[in-house]
């Protein structure tokens, strides 16, 4: 075992010799370090081995260099002998070296010359490739420039672009270079803002110009309607001619009266333009452009769509005066169509810098707050003018922003808000002209001399009476001055009804209701109310309401002719369904019940100042003999005032000439029966009782023909049985026959003959103290005193 290890070991030793021989020393380190792994003592045997093969192999250089020693000696000595040689050589040719420089200074002065030129070449040629390649970039940054200056910012943005993107990366290693790349970001913003504050300019400007705009686009929007009207009024209508008088004497024909509009007189002298003519959109146009190539579009679109969220409000706040005139309502309106027909050329122009949701949104908002703001003001206004050129204006409006696509629904149903503020403001007119005519009126019948005066009367109001035309010249017509006036004044109340019906886009049937209803409110209302003023007012006589009510009865008849007008105007027959009838029949017959009924109250006022004038002496002993004056005055009036009813319907004076006669016998006999009427003698009595008999004879005389019989002598009937009965003194028949049908004195209540009789007791009972001693006094006394106490019981019977 212990040789076969020693063997073993010899032979590693062998190897690791091996490599260290033929291994670089670098790496011989792992090679003697597995020596010392090894097994002990492992390294002194490698030591010895390593001694004994160093040995070896000084024995062999041993060898080696005595075998090559000769040659050695012998290599020297030939060198030595070279030695001379090699000195003479070097000196040769250092001679020849110090005449060859000797004899190429000049060529190397060339040579260097060459070579100085050739470096030049070299570096102009590089530099002209440099030039060649720098000039573009150079030639680009100063177009760039060229652009700034001219404000031509889109191009500028694209050269911007090509510099970043193809010149500048062919030269990027130079400063210049990079200098203007780094301005081209500062360039860029200098641009966003210029062209924002261009945007700015733009804006302002438009608000400014809307004004302009707007009334262009519905100058333009009035001419296509005005155009197509025309058209379909001639297709429809022919030439109506129809006349219509004014308040101020003027005539005018329908057509005239429809057709009038605020800009007809100016659009035949100036060029309508269109909203591109009138507004320069390249300032938008550039700064989307350069937002978008920028890639910051968002924010363009963001802040432009705010910017006209703000002018949409600013736009849409009214001035505080603006009910004051149509020229307040025009720029308010003109202003928002400008507004809305650039918004509706950006839509249209750009792509997606406003979108059709942002405008109805806009639109909206707009329309709410225009329909809030005319609400307010039309409710201001008192002309009529006014409104109906408000009503043309917001046709109009609407019109042209419906052309845009705008819809424009609501505007039409405010017109109807604004058609009743219309017709309330011509009943307020209409009404003072009214008033005007019953204040110019003389109350008296039309006289016409000739038969030119009772054609103009007649062409003015529809009046035919066969037998007052054959009534020869000078004649009077029944009515007044006011009947024609107020039916002329009516018919041009239609018209005006209807300027504000036209363009609404309604049917004639719409249109018809609307008329007739105006119409009706004009006669139930505002002509009713001033006839019931004029009725009521105290400077109005007896003479003046009998010619009222004739012409409200002619005016009543005249209401078919009022209802054949509209229908003329419309088309609409009134035989139609749901066709609205006018209530003229029943406001004139309210005006002349009315009206009798005043005179009914004027007539038993004017008794009355006759009844205060009586002066009787209650105490006289006997009567004059003859009828009291005031008496006589009083039937005196009575008679000229009936002979003025001969006019009237026979009803009406009937009724008048028995209200009288009524109110008369009742005041006298309230006189009678005064309670500060303390006594009364049989004088007085007898003075009272020719009185009643003048009224008697008055009722028979038939004032006012149409009575049958003594009809109008009962009103005195209840008087001349009491006067009978204390006149005749016949006590012992009224009381024997009280309550029976077929009495003679049925009429007298026992309380008005116990409160007579007690006056006249008073007096018997005064004049008693100077005829105590007459027995027929003494009897009478007594015969009353009875009297009274059955009376009394008779009193008493009828209250309990």
């Amino acid at each position: 075992m212990a040789e076969n290890e020693t063997l073993e070991c010899i032979t590693e030793h062998e190897r690791i010799l091996q490599e260290i021989e033929s291994t670089d020393t670098a790496c011989v380190g792992p090679t003697l370090r597995s020596i010392y792994d090894d097994q002990p003592n492992a390294h002194k045997r490698f030591m010895e081995k390593l001694d004994a093969r160093i040995r070896n192999h000084d024995r062999e250089i041993e060898k080696m260099c005595n075998f090559h020693h000769q040659g050695f000696v012998d290599a020297i000595t030939e060198l030595l002998k070279v030695r001379a040689d090699a000195e003479k050589l070097m000196g040769q040719v250092t001679d020849t070296n110090r005449r060859l420089q000797e004899a190429g200074k000049e060529v190397t002065a060339q040579t260097e010359e060459v070579i100085r030129c050739r470096i030049q070449q070299r570096n102009m040629t590089t530099t002209v490739e440099k030039l060649q390649l720098c000039i573009p970039v150079l030639e680009m940054y100063s177009k760039l420039k060229e652009q700034l200056e001219s404000k031509r910012y889109y191009a500028a943005l694209n050269t911007m672009e090509q510099l970043e993107k193809v010149y500048i990366p062919r030269v990027s290693q130079y400063r210049f270079c990079q200098i203007m790349a780094e301005n081209l970001p500062r360039l860029r913003e200098e641009i966003k803002d210029i062209s924002m504050s261009d945007l700015k300019d733009f804006l302002e400007s438009i608000r400014k110009h809307s004004d302009k705009v707007g009334e262009t686009a519905m100058r333009q929007a009035h001419q296509h309607r005005t155009f197509n009207s025309a058209v379909a009024k001639q297709a429809s209508m022919g030439h109506c001619t129809k006349p219509v008088y004014s308040h101020s004497g003027q005539t005018h024909t329908r057509n005239e009266l429809l057709n009038n509009s605020p800009w007809d007189e100016e659009e035949a002298d100036e060029e309508i333009l269109t909203a591109h003519d009138l507004v320069d959109f390249s300032p938008v146009y550039r700064c989307l452009h350069i937002y978008t190539v920028l890639g910051d579009r968002e924010t363009f679109e963001n802040y432009y769509r705010k910017q006209r969220k703000k002018q949409a409000r600013l736009v849409l706040q009214p001035q505080a005066n603006m009910h004051e005139t149509v020229e307040g309502y025009r720029k308010y309106f003109n202003q928002i169509v400008g507004f809305f027909v650039v918004e509706d050329h950006i839509l249209h122009a750009t792509r997606g810098l406003v979108t059709r949701a942002f405008t109805d949104e806009l639109w909206n908002m707009a329309l709410s707050k225009i329909i809030a703001v005319l609400r307010t003001h039309s409710s201001y206004c008192t002309d009529p003018d006014l409104v109906l050129e408000l009503k043309n204006l917001i046709v109009i409006f609407a019109d042209t922003l419906q052309g845009y696509g705008f819809p424009v629904s609501r505007l039409f149903d405010l017109l109807f808000e604004v058609r009743d503020q219309y017709n309330e403001t011509l009943l307020k007119k209409w009404a003072l002209v009214f008033r005007e005519i019953f204040e110019l009126d003389n109350y008296s019948p039309i006289p016409v001399e000739t038969e030119e005066e009772y054609k103009v009367v007649v062409s003015r109001f529809p009046f035919h009476d066969s037998e007052l035309e054959k009534q020869d010249f000078p004649k009077k017509l029944p009515m007044s001055h006011s009947v024609p006036q107020i039916y002329t004044q009516v018919k041009e109340f239609i018209y005006a009804s209807l300027k504000f019906s036209e363009s609404l886009h309604r049917s004639s049937t719409e249109i018809d209701d609307m008329l007739r209803k105006s119409t009706n409110l004009l006669l139930t209302r505002t002509l009713s109310s001033c006839l019931q003023n004029l009725i009521k007012k105290p400077h109005i006589g007896l003479t003046e309401l009998v010619q009222i009510i004739i012409n409200t009865t002619h005016l009543e008849q005249a209401c078919k002719y009022l209802e054949e007008f509209i229908t003329n105007i419309t088309n609409i027959s009134p035989e139609t369904v749901h066709t609205t009838r006018l209530y003229g029949l029943s406001t004139f017959k309210d005006a002349r019940h009315a009206a009798e009924g005043e005179i009914y109250t004027k007539l038993n006022q004017k008794i009355d100042e006759f009844i205060q004038l009586a002066d009787y002496e209650w105490g006289m002993a006997e009567s004059d003999g003859r009828a009291s004056g005031y008496l006589m005055d009083l039937i005196n009036f009575l008679r000229s005032t009936f002979q003025v009813f001969t006019h009237l319907p026979g009803k009406v004076a009937q009724t008048a000439c028995m209200s009288a006669c009524k109110h008369l016998s009742t005041s006298l006999m309230q006189m009678l029966l005064d309670t500060e009427l303390k006594q009364i003698s049989m004088g007085a009595i007898q003075q009272f009782n020719l009185d009643v008999i003048q009224c008697e004879l008055f009722a028979s005389s038939e004032p006012v023909p149409g009575f049958q019989g003594d009809t109008l002598q009962l009103a005195f009937i209840d008087l001349r049985q009491l006067l009978d009965l204390f006149m005749v003194w016949d006590w012992s028949t009224y009381l024997a026959d009280y309550g029976q049908p077929s009495s003679k004195y049925l009429r007298v209540n026992p309380a008005t003959a116990l409160a007579l009789l007690e006056k006249m007791k008073d007096t018997s009972k005064k004049n008693n103290i100077f005829s105590q001693f007459r027995k027929n006094d003494r009897d009478k006394q007594k015969l009353i005193e009875t009297v009274v106490r059955q009376l009394r019981s008779l009193v008493n019977g009828m209250s309990s």
